[in-house]
């Protein structure tokens, strides 16, 4: 039964062709769909390939129930997970699963995560400045703005988005504590940054909206957990799937993939390898980036990269 709070969480999948394709080559079994959201993605694997079971997995409580909603003619050959993809190794020992034939990480924030003011993600609409994926996390970024160390600020954003004002927007949330919610944080980033710099790149809080949520979620350690499990347990010719929309994300992506196409290998390049590294897999392409057309169709498609690992 749709209620109201999965009626509203709809979000339009980001290069779905590009993850079917992949999909269509991997081997029967079990496919883990990290970051499940409304299940767009898991809806026509599942009806593509019934060979394949999914172990569906979201730390969103109100993402998770929508996709039980939209999958329940697939219930048979699907398990939800309310959990932090971190948390993989135990999920998996949990279900039984000891390999897996490919996986799928769909990162950052959904469309009806974005929409959603009470959800405080939004520099563009009035609400708590919460940023939660998982709403039993107790620490808001309300909680970072206000009590956080001006030096601890700079780093976060810094790190987080390569904003190159960090110190004078960490500067003004120092300033203007208490900052009360996310119309107020948006405005206080945009007058602390130059007037010739904010004519440029999209709304002047995006970078920062961005880190601070990366810091609430723990996402890049985060990422670094779910991903190693996941390709620690890929099966022969099994491939996983990664679609990140950052440079932070991205440069983790890259660098784990490489490290399981060399196993680690330090020796110089032109001369055979004496280390003992193993190769557990191969890279497909560098990278894919959505159509021009799918860009033009959804707009928040634009800053996607979509990575691929093929399992030898």
């Amino acid at each position: 039964m749709e209620n109201k709070t999965t009626s509203n969480f709809k979000h339009k999948a980001v290069m779905m062709e590009e993850v079917l394709n992949v999909v269509d080559r991997i081997p029967p079994g079990i496919f883990i769909d990290a970051t499940v959201g409304g299940a767009s993605h898991s809806e026509e694997i599942l009806a593509r390939r019934h060979d394949l079971e999914i172990v569906a997995i979201d730390r969103d409580q109100s993402a998770l129930e929508a996709a039980r909603c939209r999958l329940q003619r697939f219930s048979e050959r699907v398990r939800f997970v309310h959990d932090s993809f971190s948390s993989l190794e135990r999920i998996l020992n949990d279900e039984s699963i000891s390999s897996i034939s490919g996986f799928l990480f769909d990162l950052g924030v959904s469309s009806p995560q974005l929409d959603n003011a009470e959800r405080g993600f939004s520099y563009r609409y009035e609400g708590p400045i919460d940023m939660r994926m998982d709403i039993r996390q107790k620490k808001t970024a309300s909680y970072l703005l206000n009590n956080l160390e001006q030096s601890e600020l700079q780093r976060i954003i810094e790190k987080n988005s390569d904003e190159r004002f960090a110190g004078r927007i960490a500067a003004s949330i120092v300033k203007n504590r208490p900052i009360g919610n996310t119309l107020e944080f948006a405005e206080l980033i945009k007058k602390a940054i130059p007037a010739a710099a904010r004519r440029r790149g999209g709304h002047p809080a995006k970078r920062t909206f961005q880190a601070i949520r990366i810091e609430v979620n723990h996402e890049l350690e985060e990422l670094i957990n779910g991903l190693n499990a996941s390709i620690d347990c890929l099966q022969s010719k099994g491939c996983g799937v990664v679609i990140s929309y950052h440079s932070g994300e991205d440069r983790i992506v890259k660098e784990l993939f490489r490290n399981a196409v060399t196993g680690g290998c330090s020796c110089p390049r032109k001369l055979p390898c004496v280390c003992g590294a193993i190769r557990k897999g191969e890279l497909p392409h560098s990278g894919l980036t959505p159509s021009k057309g799918e860009i033009e169709e959804n707009r928040r498609a634009k800053s996607a990269r979509m990575r691929v690992l093929e399992a030898l």
